[in-house]
């Protein structure tokens, strides 16, 4: 293995035009030794396959993508979301990971009640964190970027992640610390430390922000080194919380869905050397 890529795993999202059997030939090429999945293209595939193709690779599965969705009123879509969530954490176990990222939803149609939408994700997580830690597997609450407040995430800081978190286990449930997410943030470094204290720092995720942001935000992320986030400096932090761990890139960037995956993948990990390494 290259020892520069020792703690460098690829988001299957950051290259999705690659089927899963060429991202793991892409990363034995490259001597890329861990892979975070998302639960779409698994399942589309097989999960059973996709386990034994990376188990047999010798791939580390660092995080599956993605559960959450916890924030509906309406009690029939709640009981869905979290059948939904059971399944993604038996999927996450048999893919070998022990982490699965939650984004944890939106303001339901016709709500403006942030407050309320927050504690029905804490709920909701009464119920899963037990479930996952019986499964080997650990609930990572991901804050999104607050311009995703109103349909994707209400969860928009550490802060209110770890507010969350903190009602359970550190083995049941803790957070993703993303780059693109946070680096505006003045208190996330402090933030980190309090989660790293806490042993709830489950997974660390890179992307840079570039501006213009595209129509519709949410594929744009940006490269590493292209943008306005220091990553060095965000990984001094979560290592000085205690954070040996994977560090994972995970892009939505349709400039590099149509470029040719390979070559993606392999200007991801130089970068990832230069930038972060």
């Amino acid at each position: 293995m290259n020892d520069s890529l020792r703690r460098f795993s690829i988001n299957q999202m950051t290259v999705k035009q690659l089927s899963l059997p060429e991202l793991v030939d892409g990363c034995l090429e490259l001597g890329v030794p861990g892979v975070g999945l998302w639960r779409e293209p698994v399942r589309q595939y097989g999960v059973a396959a996709a386990a034994e193709l990376v188990r047999d690779a010798g791939l580390a599965v660092t995080t599956l993508c993605r559960g959450g969705f916890l924030t509906a009123i309406d009690p029939g879509e709640r009981a869905s979301a979290l059948d939904d969530n059971r399944a993604a954490v038996e999927e996450a176990a048999t893919l070998g990971t022990d982490t699965l990222v939650l984004v944890s939803g939106g303001l339901p149609a016709g709500s403006k009640d942030l407050h309320g939408a927050r504690e029905r994700i804490a709920d909701a997580l009464a119920v899963l964190g037990p479930y996952a830690a019986e499964h080997g597997v650990r609930l990572a609450i991901e804050p999104l970027h607050p311009m995703f407040a109103s349909d994707r995430c209400v969860v928009s800081t550490l802060t209110q992640a770890l507010d969350l978190a903190e009602r359970f286990p550190a083995e049941q449930v803790g957070v993703t610390v993303d780059t693109y997410h946070i680096w505006w943030d003045d208190q996330a470094p402090a933030q980190i430390a309090r989660a790293g204290a806490q042993g709830r720092i489950h997974t660390f995720q890179l992307a840079d922000w570039t501006t213009p942001l595209p129509e519709g935000v949410l594929n744009g992320r940006g490269q590493l080194g292209d943008g306005s986030v220091d990553m060095r400096e965000w990984k001094g932090y979560v290592e000085a919380a205690g954070y040996t761990g994977p560090i994972e890139v995970e892009l939505f960037n349709e400039a590099l869905w149509v470029r040719d995956g390979r070559e993606v993948l392999a200007e991801t990990a130089r970068r990832f050397v230069e930038h972060a390494g």
